[in-house]
């Protein structure tokens, strides 16, 4: 738990430290500097002994079985459901659906709603910093629908506003979809204002959470948005593991995304009704218990460092290390002044961010580069990809004044500025 001693970043980064093994790991005589939580959180102890304890103590396939192992599988699946719940303070357990990502939470409302509520002449409207994730269903929709997708403008920080979705809403916009982090830059969006002004009009929204739940507390009831969904595996859980919230009555009318076992009661060889009732109507086939279990492990961890401090942690982080990078002169930090979500992203100056990412390598400090599954963003703004720092709850300001003089030595030219595999960065 939080206790006065731990108010500055790196206190709280000092207290976990030692919560994630894989920091000790030696890289070459370097201990691990990782600021790529934005793609993937590192692990701790208290989520992989909760995985481990589930597959030493009580496997077994959740559902009909009445044997012991079989019940307590059961009992444990039932209860991160709940811990779900909890997390984000949806009204009923029944409104927490598990996926394995994100990205199929996205695709399983386009494909299991889209088409009841879009058709032709229709409109759906989302962001102009869209992860790919979540353009590509809606892009995919549209064009199967006969509907048009409008994207709203982002301003010259790269970011939209209000404003920027009032503009694009018309009597024909059916759905928004809007990420409630830039996976980028960190932009904060007013989802929350975003929401209400969609449904004055009577339109659904759909927020992508994924860069959220690690850094502040979401509670999908005050946010009011009709989806909400994420990844475990950003938010220090196991990969494979994907929550998609949705409010009871949305659930009632969707299809399922695929059909099986678990998911029907019954079946016959006749045509006819297929489905349970929400959630397990979305659920078909054998779930990945142990990356429920997991998930709910890294819900409890989060709450008890504090949120609200781990939100405060990052924001510091990425606040110093945007300020120090544009200070360096020669380097282009994208987005706002003080940066909210925990994430940066950057250029050097004549250097291609690939190379600065390889440069800052030898360092053993772990970025990401390239588009960021977000190519049309990084084109609005006028870049090849860009190189992005991304903080978490073990990173310290020590790692973030490295960052900046191991981003000092990336000298103009030392590189070359046309890297020759372009096919790779766009990944």
């Amino acid at each position: 738990m939080m206790t006065a001693e731990h108010t500055t970043s790196s206190g709280l980064a000092r207290d976990v430290r030692a919560d994630f093994p894989i920091l000790a790991t030696d890289l070459d005589g370097k201990r691990p500097v990782y600021l790529d939580n934005a793609a993937t959180t590192q692990i701790p102890r208290q989520v992989l002994d909760a995985v481990y304890d589930y597959y030493s103590n009580d496997n077994s396939n959740v559902g009909r079985g009445v044997h012991t192992l079989g019940m307590r599988a059961t009992d444990r699946f039932m209860r991160s459901r709940e811990r779900v719940r909890a997390f984000l303070n949806a009204a009923e357990a029944s409104e927490i659906v598990f996926t394995k990502s994100a990205t199929e939470s996205v695709n399983l409302v386009a494909q299991g709603l889209g088409t009841q509520v879009v058709s032709a002449g229709d409109e759906v409207l989302i962001s102009g910093l869209e992860h790919h994730s979540n353009l590509l269903p809606w892009r995919q929709l549209c064009a199967r629908t006969g509907a048009t997708l409008r994207i709203a403008n982002v301003d010259e920080h790269g970011e939209p506003s209000l404003d920027s979705f009032r503009a694009k809403i018309t009597e024909r916009t059916r759905l928004i979809a809007v990420a409630h982090v830039s996976n980028v830059q960190g932009t904060v969006n007013p989802v929350r204002e975003i929401a209400a002004e969609a449904h004055r009009h009577g339109i659904l929204v759909i927020v992508d959470g994924a860069q959220a739940v690690a850094h502040r507390s979401v509670d999908v009831r005050d946010l009011d948005a009709d989806f909400y969904c994420f990844s475990a595996h950003k938010m220090y859980g196991p990969h494979g593991t994907g929550v998609l919230y949705g409010k009871a009555e949305h659930f009632e009318r969707m299809e399922p995304l695929l059909l099986g076992g678990g998911m029907a009661p019954i079946a016959t060889y006749e045509d006819g009704p297929v489905g349970a009732r929400p959630p397990l109507r979305f659920e078909a086939g054998s779930p990945n218990i142990a990356g429920r279990v997991g998930t709910a492990a890294a819900m409890d961890y989060l709450d008890g460092l504090g949120r609200d401090a781990v939100g405060e942690h990052d924001a510091a982080l990425a606040a110093r290390a945007a300020e120090g990078l544009r200070a360096l002169g020669g380097v282009t930090v994208y987005g706002a002044q003080a940066p909210l979500g925990g994430i940066i992203s950057f250029n050097v100056d004549g250097v291609h961010p690939h190379d600065v990412g390889s440069h800052l390598n030898t360092f053993g400090i772990a970025t990401r580069t390239g588009v960021h599954c977000a190519s049309p963003f990084i084109d609005t703004l006028g870049i090849v990809g860009s190189v992005r720092a991304s903080f978490g709850v073990y990173n310290t300001m020590e790692e973030v004044e490295l960052l900046i003089d191991s981003v000092r030595t990336a000298e103009k030219g030392f590189w070359s500025t046309n890297h020759p595999n372009e096919r790779f960065l766009k990944n």
